[in-house]
C-alpha cells in the first residue's frame, strides 16, 4: 500500500511546528507517518527525522511537506533531493509551491519535477565546469593542486629505466617497485619529456 510521508521542521526548539503538522494531516498523512524535526536547521548535514522519513519511503510512496524549504536551505541541496526521490521512484508533494500545490503524481506536478531536475543538473554541470576551469588555470601556472602525492622520486624511476634498458622485465621492475606497469612507463615518459625541454632549453 503507497503510503504518504509527511515530514515538518522547526530550526529553533522555542518554535511551534504544529501549524505544519495540522496541514500535513489535512493533506492526508496519517500521524504514525509524520515525522518533525525541532532545533534542525536545514543547513545541518543530518538531521534525525528527516534521515528516518526517507528511509520509510518506498517506490511509490509520497514524501509531502509544506513548503519546499523544509527539506534544505541551499536551491542545490533541495533541487539534488528532488531528483533522488524521483530515482527511488517516490513521489513529492508540496503543499505550498508558488502559492498553489505540487504533487508529481500529476501531469503538471511530473512536469515541474522534469525542470527542478533539469535545473538541479544544469547547476551541477556549472560547477564541474567552474571546477575544471580552475583546475586548468592552476596547472598552467604550476600551483600545486593538492591530493595525494606520487610515492615514487624521480630517481627511482630512472633507475627502473636503467634495470628495463639492462634487459629487465618491465612487468617485473614495475612489481619489484609496488607500481603499475603503466604508472611506471608514464612516469618514465613524464621525466624524459622534462629532460628534453631543459635540454632544448640550454
Amino acid at each position: 500500500m503507497m503510503k504518504r510521508i509527511g515530514y515538518a521542521r522547526v530550526s529553533t526548539n522555542g518554535q511551534d511546528a504544529e501549524r505544519q503538522v495540522t496541514d500535513l494531516l489535512a493533506a492526508g498523512v496519517r500521524r504514525d507517518d509524520l515525522y518533525t524535526d525541532r532545533g534542525a536547521s536545514g543547513a545541518r548535514a543530518s538531521r534525525p527525522e528527516f534521515d528516518q522519513a526517507l528511509a520509510a519511503l518506498e517506490e511509490g510512496d509520497t514524501l509531502v511537506v509544506t513548503t519546499l524549504d523544509r527539506l534544505g536551505r541551499s536551491t542545490a541541496n533541495m533541487l539534488s533531493l528532488a531528483v533522488e526521490l524521483r530515482g527511488r521512484g517516490v513521489n513529492l508533494n508540496v503543499l505550498n509551491l508558488g502559492g498553489g500545490t505540487v504533487d508529481t503524481v500529476t501531469p503538471m506536478g511530473g512536469m515541474t519535477f522534469t525542470v527542478m531536475a533539469a535545473l538541479a543538473q544544469m547547476e551541477l554541470d556549472i560547477k564541474r565546469e567552474r571546477i575544471t576551469d580552475s583546475v586548468s588555470k592552476r596547472r598552467a601556472v604550476g600551483k600545486d593542486l593538492g591530493g595525494r602525492r606520487a610515492q615514487f622520486t624521480d630517481s627511482q624511476i630512472r633507475n627502473a629505466r636503467r634495470l628495463i634498458d639492462g634487459g629487465q622485465s618491465g612487468t617485473q621492475v614495475a612489481k619489484d617497485l609496488g607500481m603499475s606497469r603503466a604508472t611506471m612507463y608514464r612516469r618514465m615518459a613524464q621525466i624524459e619529456a622534462r629532460e628534453w625541454i631543459e635540454s632544448q632549453a640550454d
